[in-house]
């Protein structure tokens, strides 16, 4: 199954592995810019070598419930996103990457993903195991590297989820596999554990293999970008300088809070004092999920901001002689045509987008 594209086509992100189906920005040719597939991956959710995953008819039918009741990965996805975020704690810890959490938060990480997904898919508790699906027992394992799982000694010969996730990667993965003997390593660890072995790896048949995951724009700015933004005195002016900073990314609510580190983090973004009124006269416009506001941004060939995301850009008015730069799209607002200002362009107030009652979330 080919990694499912989420709203406004993320673009290609950097260093993204060549996988089969997935269009390259090198082209469909696979030309130069791509990197080597990972074992595991060459062919996800496809036929695993000697048709083992055919043959086993209870990983079949779980495969099968998986997909019927999340065909697209999103409710997984957003599980995975929602239990990242919990884990990270960013509106009072101010923490935003993976490195900056605790090993023992590492290893918690684990039990918060297996609870996310089972009240996203509504799975059942399993009689040894995590999960009960198509009636088979189902342990589910987290692992931050593809390929880091570490199976136990009760999960052996047993079905496994595997689900992993990266910020940095900006991807999700989940697959099935049998934790049969051939498929884990040898040696194990002072608790029993394996890894799994290269076969182990190559057999894992893949649900979702390397599916966009929401993006955390903190981790996509350079470093200097993320101190200056920490470094503003109030939260007001840290998110103020997150949209200076990020403009062209989709930016979560969950960075907003990271951000502001403040219960009422919402009220830093909107108009009415927020940074949609205190940015505007440095011409800096912030896109919300409003339809209206998803509308203008495609149009000038932003990312489109999905629910509880932000998008911010510098707009300048097209000049009185009609030309546009050479790359510039243009949108109509409050009698004058607007496009995306280069850096050679003055800065000069940004229009007020336009509202309407209706909108996709608050």
């Amino acid at each position: 199954m080919n990694p499912v594209p989420v709203p406004g086509d993320l673009e290609p992100i950097p260093g993204q592995l060549a996988l089969p189906g997935m269009p390259s920005a090198a082209g469909a040719d696979g030309g130069a810019g791509g990197q080597l597939v990972l074992p595991g991956l060459e062919s996800p959710a496809a036929d695993t070598p000697d048709g083992e995953a055919d043959d086993d008819a209870e990983l079949a039918a779980v495969a099968a419930e998986l997909r019927g009741l999340d065909g697209d990965g999103s409710r997984m996805a957003a599980a995975i996103r929602g239990a990242l975020d919990m884990l990270l704690d960013g509106q009072h810890t101010g923490r935003y990457r993976w490195g900056q959490l605790h090993k023992t938060e590492k290893t918690h990480a684990g039990t918060l993903v297996e609870i996310a997904l089972a009240r996203a898919l509504r799975l059942a508790d399993g009689a040894a195991l995590d999960y009960t699906i198509a009636g088979a027992d189902v342990d589910c394992k987290f692992s931050h590297r593809l390929g880091g799982w570490m199976i136990p000694p009760e999960a052996e010969g047993k079905l496994m989820l595997l689900v992993q996730a990266s910020d940095e990667d900006g991807t999700w993965s989940a697959g099935l596999l049998r934790a049969a003997e051939a498929n884990l390593r040898q040696a194990g660890n002072r608790d029993g554990k394996r890894a799994l072995s290269e076969r182990g790896r190559a057999a894992v048949r893949w649900l979702h293999a390397r599916a966009p995951l929401q993006e955390n724009a903190l981790t996509r700015l350079p470093e200097r970008d993320v101190a200056a933004i920490f470094a503003a005195g109030s939260g007001q002016q840290r998110v103020n300088e997150l949209f200076r900073r990020a403009q062209r990314m989709r930016v979560s609510r969950t960075v907003v809070a990271t951000v502001a580190m403040q219960d009422d983090y919402m009220k830093r973004v909107r108009g009415g004092g927020g940074a949609r009124d205190q940015l505007r006269s440095e011409g800096i416009v912030i896109f919300g999920d409003y339809a209206g506001d998803q509308v203008l941004a495609s149009a000038l060939g932003l990312p489109r901001p999905g629910p509880g995301e932000f998008v911010s850009a510098r707009l300048v008015r097209r000049s009185d002689d009609g030309q546009l730069h050479d790359y510039a799209r243009s949108i109509h607002i409050a009698g004058s045509d607007w496009q995306l200002a280069s850096p050679a362009d003055m800065v000069g107030a940004a229009p007020a987008l336009p509202r309407c009652v209706s909108r996709r979330s608050a």
